[in-house]
Formats: structure tokens, C-alpha cells, sequence
């Protein structure tokens, strides 16, 4: 308790027992005007000669009066006082307050004291106060709380302190509050220091009886032959007595400290329950829970909670206070409340939500499974109606089958539908009916099963099966489709030879070879998405091979299309084919320019992405790993959700006709996915699109794989760089001589190429399949000195035909040419065999540059 002073600081505080002094008199000096007013108008009367030494005399009087006066107001006899110093309730309220106060001067003596302050103090009277430092200075056990006060004092400040005196000869101490502030705010007032001291014995012993009796209940509770806890809104464990402590082997002091919540001690999803109770507002709760808890050890017991949990006024829920009671004994000793207790274990650790529900859908009691499905779908505490966890799509369906079970009808068919909340999640319901008898409360027992992740695997082994299927289409026709370019190029190529360019149909030769051309980029772009072209990987910086590609991206964009090429530090190496590589990226950005008619900007990004990143992301299929990722983003149009799935297949397209052949992104996919690596798409309608290339982290290994020649390879290493380097030497003699075995199933395309290889000098002979090439190997008196054979042909295919042969002469040489990828079939080849390989189509002067390469090399 503190007393505010306005006492003027123009005269010395007096002290409280003194009387106060007393202010003037508005009458006297009523009286004092009168009487000189009176003495002007006799002096009018008088002439001015006559009243003249009057006049002088009264003035004088008048000078000495206030000459004197000034000299008594500055040595202190007169001073002027405030009239609320005369106050009387002013003055009380500081003379008898509870509490000890006292007014000290800027030299610490006391100018004013109330009779509080004398009595705690232990002054005899006025004449003994002294300050609070010379009163308590002495004890050691207020000295430094002493020393603080005045501290603040001198500064100006206000200050608090609580001390314990020691009583004398043995009797009880007591406690005092004593506080210091300044007088007033204004420069001479702060000097000047209001102390306050107050006894707060009885208060400090009420606390401690308080608190002694809270340490009793602690006690009790702690020892209490049954468990207590207490959890607070966000599931965190406030209070664990020291009985469930010790049954579920934890150190009280460690749950203490924070950290465990209720879901550490809770087995299963039996957290779920205690937090699905309704939430009525100004309420209090108290629910009874059979659930399981959990020890340190892993292992569980059956426990039953009272859970009682007290509402706000706004629906929040407080505290809970839970008591726990052990049915272990009752599982040993009961046969019926072990039944019990069994029930309820299959019951809320069940992988099925259960529920049983009224006519309305409404849950009258659940598992904790559902508990925990209710909280996963966002539904409030509140949302006590089953259907609210059906999306309103499916929700008649379900609303049907309770409507049936409330019918009492059985064998309801189980019903799938899709889930409420943002994301897409599916689950099926089994609804059976209850008989309920007398009580007509339950109306049927809902059983449900989530089946997203059912569904979602489903979904991703249809699609897969659905391109495989498609790219196994895709790669037979390619090969059917190969042969018949193949002999419509060997047919032109004859034909062009034939002819000069100054014969008038020689520009029309030169038109069928720039289709059939085309037609062979289609078949290739085909046979990448099935998977079946032949790749030439090699360890590759991404970094460099994309800032090659950068002078062509720009050129193949625009200028409207801003490019932004962001590297990722360190990347790690890949293994991928070069050319294969390019063609993924510049499908993607001439994909994405498309997406962008008025401009916009593309992006291509990559970084690493470490295991345990890889494992974190959402995408499906990828396994963790060490992966490069190449992301290309544009600021298009999006792609619809509804044909994002379908981007991938072949010939799709949402290009107008004749401007798109539906193969772009689909050999995108399927060289990705060749080399290893994944793909995946993010795009909203609107927001652009982005497509995300994961490619695997290469680990060296010896370099001798990549320094092999590319024109020969040991199982399977081919050789496309050898007709590109022949082509682009036409000048080179590719005349040659030796005995060709050609075999091929069809019998236009091997009656030109047998037409092409005699040529340029050789002596072939044909051979329809692998049986009749056997049979010509053995009649064959001159021997064979290489064999040109297609891979897939009637009776005996081309793998098979070469370890024949290779049994027979172990030195033949071998070309295969097949419109499929050679690991078609080089699983097939035993290991060592070498052999060349040239894809289909081919030209006339690829096929007698391999077989002149060939036939040059050591046997």
C-alpha cells in the first residue's frame, strides 16, 4: 500500500504529528481593501497641498510592511502554503495507513514519517525515527535487499523488496515488503524518496500452509493405488503421478522435463480417442476409455481411463485430469473381464474403422481407428455424422446401404467411395444391421477400410501395363514397319544410281528418299518409346552437355521465350547416350515454347538429389536412391488434370492436326526410362508445367567399357557411329571382295540387299531362315566369309543361328540387322560372342560400309 504527498517543495516537509500551519483569510483581506479604498476617498476630500504628506506617510507604512515581508519569506518566517496541505482527508490518509511510510530529503533524513513507520520501525516517537538504512542496516539478512533500495533511490528509481527479520530469543521471525520511489516527477520532487514498508507475515504464511497443503495432495496422488495424467490440447503430457510412472517404467523425473506425449504411452491409434470427444462449449466431459497403454519396454497393458476434459467458452478444450485404472489384475482373475478385455483390444486395434450409427448415419460409438480416420480427413470434433466422411460425390451410396441396413436387410454389398478432404483418398464400407430390440439407438455397425493406397497401386500397374502394352505394339510395327523402309531405301538407292540429276525424274527419286527418311525418324521415335532403339550410353557431365545445347535451345524457342539455365553445384556424373539425351530436352522445350504463343520464360534446372531426399519425395515408382534431377519448367498454359495421365502414350496429342505427331513426349518417356531413370509431371491449368527427370548417379568403374570401338562390341556393342562415319565419307572405295551368307525372311528386302552387296563385288549367297543358312554352311565348299543375318525369323532366329555356326567355325563373322534394339536379344547370346550390329532401316551405302568394316577386320 502506497500514499501519494503533495506537499510543496518550497518550505521543509513537516512530520505528521506536527499541527499543519493555517492558510490565510479571504476576510482579512476584504478588510485590509476597505479600509485603504476608505482612506483614498477621505483623502479626496482634502486638497492636494493638504493631503500630500498623508499620502507619502501611508506609502511608506505601506513600503516597510512589504520590505518586511520580503525579508520573512526569504529567511523562512512567511511562507506560502498550499491549501490542500490543510486537507484533512489528504492528510489522514497518509498518517493512518496500514502501511509504514516515510518521506526522506536528497541528504536520506526522514522529513516526514507516519505512525505505521514509527511502530514498524520501533521509533519511541518523532524525535527517534530514523531511515530504513539505519534501521535495518545491521542485519545480515536484509543488508543487500537494503543496499538495493537505496541504490534505486539515489538513481530515481522504484524498487521492491521481500526480507525475512529474525526474531529475538528464539521467537518467530517476520516478513516485510519494502519498496522505494521517487516523490514526484519533476527535477527538484525526485530527489526526494517515498519509502513504504509493509508486514506480510500472515500472507506468507498462508502461502506456505497453501503449499505444504499442496505438497500433501501431491503425495496422495502420487501414491495413490491408481494412475493420474494430465494432457493438454496439444497431446504433450502436463502431469504424470508417480504410480503410472512406475507400471509404465518411466522415470518421473524424465517425464518431468517435457517431451513425452500422450501418443508415446498410448498404444495404437487409442490417442485418437481421447481426443475425439464433442466439444460443447462451457462444458465439462467425462468419458470412459478402454484402451491399452503402452510401457518403456514395448510391452502393453489393458488399462480404463475416466477422461474428464472441461470446454471454454469458444469450444477449446483445457486440460484433461484422466485417471487411469489397470484391468491386468482383472485379465488374470476374471474370466469375464478378461472376455471384456480381449473385446476391446481386437476392438480399437482392429485395422478396420468401426462405427455403429443410427438411422440418421449418426456414430454412436467408434474404435479408435475410425477416431484417428475422422482426425485425418480434417472432420471437427463435432461431426458426428458418418456421411460427413464420404465426399458428397459417393455419399448417396452410402447413405443407400445404411437405409438398407436400417431395413434390417442383409448381404449389403459393400460400397467404394471417394473420401472428403483435399486429398484423394478412397475407402470401401461393409455395412451389416443391428438388431437393436428394445433399443433402437444403433441401426447399423459400419465397417471401413481405407483403400487409397490399393487403389493408387492399382492405378500405377494399369498404366504400366497399359505402356507396355502399347509400347510392344509400338516396337512390332516399328520392326514390320523397318523392313518394308528398308527396302523402299535400297529400291531408291538403286534408282538414284540409275539415274543423273539432270534426268528429269531424279527429283522425284530424291523426294520418295527424303519421306522415307522422315519415316524412319517416326520408326525411331517409336522404338524409343517402346524401349527397343540402341543406345551408346556414356558418363556425361549434365552440366556441359546442357550448356551445349543452350546456342540451339535459344534458336529452337524464339525471342519471345525467355531461357534460364540454372546449374546445380558438384552434379554428379550420369551415364546416358548423348544424342538420346539432347533429344529429351529439345522435345521437352520445343514442347513448352508450344505451350507459350505470347512468350514466357523456360527453365531448364538441375541438382542432385541425395538418398534420403529421393526417399522423402512423393513421387511413385522411384526408389531411394542417389539420383540427378533435370527439371524443365515453363510458364505455359498447364496441362489439364484430366489428360495429364494420358501425355505419355503415343500419338496423343492436343496440337492441331498437322502440327504435332503425338511422339514427342512419348519419346521422352521412353529414353528416360531406358536409361534407367524416371520422369514425373507437375502442371496446373494456367501455371505452367514441369517436368522432373531423375536420372541415377553413376559410380566409376573401369574405363575400358568406354574406350571399345564403336564399329565392333562384345555382347551386343554396336556400332550406329559406322554408317554415319561412312556416309559422311562418300568418296571412300567400298567395293570389296568375299562370300556373303545373307539371311532374311523376306524375300524383297534380301533380293535387294543381295542386289547391293554384288554390286560392290561380293559373292553372296541367300538363305530364307536360320535352318536353310545351316544347311548352306555345310554345302558350302569355299566357306563362308561373313554372315549378314536378320534377328527375328521363323524356325530358328538369329541368336540361335550364330552359336550354331560359332560351333562350326568359331572365327565367322557376324552382322545382325534387325529393326529392333539389340538388347533384344543379346540376353540370349552366351558370353564372348562378337558380332556388329546395323539398325534398320538402312541404306545401301550403310550396309556395304558395315560389311567392307567387317570383312577388313583381323579374324
Amino acid at each position: 500500500m502506497t500514499a501519494e504527498t503533495d506537499h510543496d517543495l518550497s518550505r521543509e516537509p513537516v512530520a505528521a504529528h506536527e499541527p499543519s500551519p493555517r492558510s490565510g483569510s479571504i476576510a482579512l483581506v476584504l478588510l485590509v481593501a476597505t479600509g485603504l479604498v476608505a482612506v483614498a476617498i477621505g483623502l479626496m476630500t482634502l486638497g492636494r497641498a493638504q493631503a500630500q504628506p498623508y499620502i507619502l506617510g501611508i506609502l511608506a507604512v505601506l513600503a516597510m510592511v512589504g520590505l518586511f515581508n520580503l525579508f520573512a519569506f526569504a529567511a523562512g518566517i512567511i511562507r506560502f502554503v498550499d491549501r490542500n496541505l490543510d486537507d484533512p482527508v489528504m492528510g489522514r490518509i497518509a498518517d493512518h495507513a496500514f502501511d509504514g511510510l516515510a518521506v526522506t530529503d536528497p541528504r536520506g533524513h526522514v522529513v516526514y514519517s507516519n505512525a505505521a513507520y514509527l511502530t514498524l520501525t520501533g521509533a519511541s516517537g518523532p524525535q527517534d525515527v530514523r531511515p530504513v538504512e539505519r534501521v535495518f542496516i545491521g542485519n545480515p539478512d536484509v543488508s543487500e535487499a537494503v543496499f538495493r533500495l537505496l541504490k534505486a533511490a539515489r538513481e530515481g528509481k522504484r524498487q521492491q523488496e521481500e526480507v525475512r527479520i529474525s526474531g529475538q530469543d528464539g521467537s518467530h521471525g517476520r516478513w516485510l515488503r519494502m519498496r522505494v520511489r521517487p516523490l514526484g516527477t519533476g527535477k527538484r520532487e525526485a530527489k526526494y524518496a517515498v519509502w513504504s514498508i509493509a508486514d506480510i507475515t500472515r500472507d506468507r504464511e498462508r502461502q506456505e500452509d497453501v503449499f505444504q497443503e499442496l505438497q500433501h495432495a501431491i503425495e496422495y496422488l502420487d501414491h495413490a493405488p491408481c494412475g493420474f495424467f494430465s494432457v493438454n490440447p496439444a497431446g504433450e503430457l502436463a502431469y504424470v503421478n508417480a504410480t503410472l510412472a512406475n507400471w509404465l517404467d518411466y522415470d518421473l523425473a524424465e517425464i518431468g522435463s517435457g517431451g513425452l506425449k500422450l501418443a508415446d504411452i498410448v498404444s495404437g491409434d487409442g490417442a485418437s480417442l481421447l481426443s475425439s470427444i464433442v466439444a460443447v462449449p462451457g462444458e465439462v466431459k467425462t468419458e470412459v476409455f478402454d484402451i491399452d497403454l503402452r510401457m518403456r519396454t514395448g510391452k502393453t497393458m489393458p488399462v480404463r481411463l475416466y477422461h474428464k476434459l472441461a470446454f471454454g467458452a469458444d469450444g477449446a478444450p483445457g486440460p484433461s485430469r484422466t485417471l487411469v485404472i489397470s484391468r491386468a489384475r482383472d485379465e488374470r482373475s476374471d474370466p469375464d473381464r478378461a472376455a471384456e478385455v480381449r473385446f476391446m483390444r481386437f476392438f480399437d486395434h482392429t485395422p478396420m474403422a468401426i462405427a455403429t450409427v443410427d438411422r440418421g448415419g449418426n456414430v454412436v460409438r467408434s474404435n479408435a481407428r475410425y477416431a484417428k480416420l475422422a482426425q485425418g480427413l480434417g472432420l471437427d470434433s463435432a461431426s458426428k455424422s458418418i456421411f460427413r466422411a464420404v465426399n458428397a460425390r459417393d455419399r448417396h451410396l452410402l447413405i443407400a446401404a445404411i437405409n438398407q441396413a436400417a431395413e434390417n436387410q442383409a448381404d449389403i454389398v459393400p460400397v467404394e467411395v471417394a473420401l472428403e478432404g483435399a486429398k484423394d483418398r478412397w475407402g470401401q464400407f461393409f455395412v451389416t444391421p443391428v438388431d437393436a430390440g428394445e433399443n433402437d439407438a444403433e441401426a447399423a455397425i459400419v465397417h471401413m477400410l481405407e483403400t487409397t493406397e490399393r487403389r493408387a497401386l492399382e492405378n500405377q500397374i494399369n498404366q504400366s501395363q497399359k505402356m507396355e502394352t502399347v509400347g510392344q505394339l509400338a516396337g512390332g510395327i516399328a520392326h514390320d514397319f523397318n523392313n518394308v523402309l528398308s527396302a523402299i531405301m535400297m529400291a531408291n538407292d538403286f534408282l538414284l544410281n540409275a539415274h543423273k540429276p539432270t534426268d528429269p525424274s531424279f527429283q522425284d527419286i530424291m523426294q520418295i528418299k527424303q519421306n522415307a527418311t522422315r519415316a524412319a525418324t517416326l520408326v525411331r521415335q517409336l522404338l524409343a518409346f517402346s524401349r527397343r532403339q540402341t543406345l551408346r550410353p556414356q558418363v556425361l557431365d549434365l552440366g556441359d552437355a546442357l550448356s551445349d545445347l543452350t546456342m540451339l535451345l535459344r534458336r529452337l524457342i524464339g525471342e519471345k521465350v525467355k531461357l534460364d539455365l540454372i546449374h546445380g553445384r558438384d552434379l554428379w556424373p550420369v551415364k546416358v547416350d548423348v544424342s538420346q539425351f539432347e533429344q529429351v530436352i529439345v522435345n521437352l522445350a520445343v514442347n513448352a515454347r508450344d505451350a507459350m504463343p505470347d512468350g514466357g520464360k523456360l527453365i531448364i534446372r538441375t541438382a542432385n538429389v541425395a538418398t534420403d531426399e529421393a526417399g522423402k519425395l512423393a513421387y511413385k515408382g522411384m526408389p531411394a536412391a542417389d539420383y540427378v534431377r533435370i527439371e524443365v519448367a515453363d510458364t505455359g498454359t498447364g496441362i489439364p488434370a484430366d489428360i495429364r495421365d494420358k501425355i505419355f502414350e503415343p500419338f496423343f496429342s492436343t496440337k492441331e492436326v498437322g502440327k504435332g505427331t503425338g511422339l514427342g513426349l512419348s519419346t521422352v518417356y521412353g529414353i528416360v526410362k531406358q536409361t534407367g531413370g524416371f520422369i514425373y509431371v507437375d502442371s496446373e491449368p494456367g501455371q505452367g508445367t514441369s517436368f522432373h527427370i531423375f536420372l541415377p548417379r553413376h559410380h566409376a568403374e573401369p574405363e575400358v567399357q568406354l574406350e571399345q570401338p564403336a564399329a565392333s562390341a562384345t555382347n551386343g556393342a554396336a556400332k550406329d557411329a559406322a554408317p554415319a562415319a561412312v556416309e559422311a565419307k562418300p568418296r571412300t572405295d567400298l567395293t570389296g571382295q568375299g562370300t556373303i551368307l545373307l539371311v532374311e525372311d523376306e524375300e524383297g528386302l534380301r533380293a535387294l540387299n543381295a542386289r547391293g552387296l554384288r554390286s560392290r563385288g561380293y559373292t553372296v549367297v541367300e538363305a530364307e531362315n536360320g535352318v536353310e543358312a545351316m544347311e548352306v554352311l555345310d554345302e558350302q565348299s569355299g566357306g563362308i566369309d561373313l554372315v549378314v543375318s536378320d534377328v527375328v525369323m521363323p524356325e530358328m532366329d538369329g541368336p540361335t543361328l550364330l552359336k550354331a555356326m560359332r560351333e562350326k567355325n568359331p572365327d565367322i563373322r557376324f552382322i545382325f540387322v534387325s529393326g529392333y534394339a539389340e538388347d533384344a536379344f543379346e540376353k540370349s547370346l552366351p558370353e564372348g560372342q562378337q558380332f556388329d550390329f546395323l539398325p534398320k532401316p538402312f541404306t545401301l551405302s550403310q550396309l556395304v560400309a558395315a560389311v567392307k568394316e567387317t570383312m577388313t577386320k583381323q579374324g
